[in-house]
């Protein structure tokens, strides 16, 4: 079975095509820009790079045009789009109406449409890339699969809002969580890596990126995590503020003159790190800056370390003991200052890391930086998202 992944972006669209009997990647790619002047595609397959610069007004064209990529003589892997059992998509908010991967049909679309306001920069991206699958496959078999899905396993005294409950029962305001397929990738192959059955673990996964969220996975399920009723709360991120005080947003809103959308624009992209410090929303950038003595840049690599390092201790809190911490994603794969100050002074926990181990460059194997009394094994594991999005379409399918 041959299975195509897509994640739709706002002006993006990541793909990977996968066979499922070895999970071996045939062909990945990016489309970029679209909508916007000077869109490209960067296609990977045959073992080179081809770039296809074209004009991609929306995700209609860039759809047809990565198919065009994957069948064509000179760059393409299949013989025609028929080779494509099905198609699995990325989809980030489902509300409480898709618990788990579903059936893409006219009703599921329908519904779709209903609470794409939950991810407003993430759910309509990801609706116009399968109405744009479906009208060049329509006899192609499609699954949504949902970031949020991994995270129905909360209790409901960790996904509660403390508000009149009558409006959660009506609008299903509730703590969701994000990254789910992130965290169920690295919580399984942390597991694998240390020879134990998910079962019998108790870990916190750090997805750190340019959105970041931390989840505490009990016995491989979830059972709390940082991001809420959107991608919005937990850490500060690249932009974004993560937690606040609504009282201190609503003061800077009336001050400033904003109406609370604008509010929730400005919290959404003018925050984070990139507000803090002034400099960039890019952690190599950061790093560099506060390498260089830009204080305002060393204060927002502390404050998201130290704002990392509360959610690891409230999660070993939540689990009576954490078994194993694993970074991933593009910071927590790649920044060893974040890692260190996030595990420095946790030694009632037992956990410390080997520096050297640390220091070195990631090469994208899973990689054990513990130290060497540590108590809590601490791991590198590169996350896929997209082999999970493979794997669920597959077992729905």
């Amino acid at each position: 079975m041959k299975i195509l992944v897509i994640n739709s972006g706002s002006s993006s669209l990541k793909y990977q095509l996968i066979d499922m009997e070895t999970e071996a990647v045939i062909a990945k790619g990016t489309c970029e820009r679209i909508g916007i002047d000077g869109s490209k595609l960067t296609h990977k397959a045959k073992g080179a790079e081809f770039i296809i610069e074209q004009d991609m007004p929306d995700h209609k064209v860039a759809v047809a045009l990565v198919l065009k990529a994957l069948t064509d003589e000179k760059t393409g892997v299949l013989s025609s789009m028929d080779k494509i059992d099905a198609v699995g998509h990325r989809a980030v908010a489902s509300g409480e109406i898709f618990k788990q991967t579903t059936l893409v049909s006219d009703e599921t679309m329908r519904l779709m449409e209903e609470i794409k306001d939950l991810a407003p920069l993430h759910n309509p991206a990801a609706i116009v890339g399968v109405n744009a699958c479906r009208a060049a496959m329509p006899n192609t078999p499609m699954a949504l699969v949902f970031d949020t899905s991994f995270h129905f396993t909360m209790p409901d005294y960790a996904y509660m809002y403390a508000i009149d409950y009558e409006h959660y029962e009506k609008y299903k305001i509730r703590r969701y969580g994000f990254h789910g397929t992130s965290h169920k990738f690295v919580s399984l192959e942390a597991a694998k890596y240390l020879g134990k059955k998910p079962q019998d673990l108790k870990i916190v996964t750090c997805h750190l990126g340019n959105g970041s969220s931390i989840t505490a996975v009990d016995g491989g399920k979830s059972v709390d995590t940082s991001m809420g009723f959107t991608p919005l709360a937990g850490v500060p991120m690249g932009t974004r503020s993560g937690d606040i005080d609504f009282a201190a947003a609503e003061y800077l809103a009336k001050k400033e003159g904003m109406d609370i959308s604008e509010a929730a624009t400005y919290l959404n992209k003018k925050g984070g790190v990139a507000g803090v410090s002034g400099v960039s929303s890019d952690f190599r950038d950061l790093t560099k800056a506060a390498g260089e003595g830009n204080k305002r840049a060393q204060l927002a690599l502390d404050m998201f370390a130290y704002a990392c390092k509360k959610y690891v201790g409230a999660y070993a809190a939540a689990m009576n003991g954490v078994d194993c911490i694993v970074f991933t994603a593009g910071v927590g794969e790649n920044t060893p200052c974040v890692r260190q100050a996030i595990c420095e002074n946790m030694q009632y926990l037992g956990l410390e890391i080997d520096e050297e181990k640390n220091l070195q460059k990631n090469d994208g194997s899973i990689r054990d930086i513990s130290g060497k009394n540590s108590k809590v094994k601490v791991l590198i594991i590169p996350t896929n998202e997209e082999l999970v999005i493979a794997r669920e379409t597959a077992e729905l399918l």
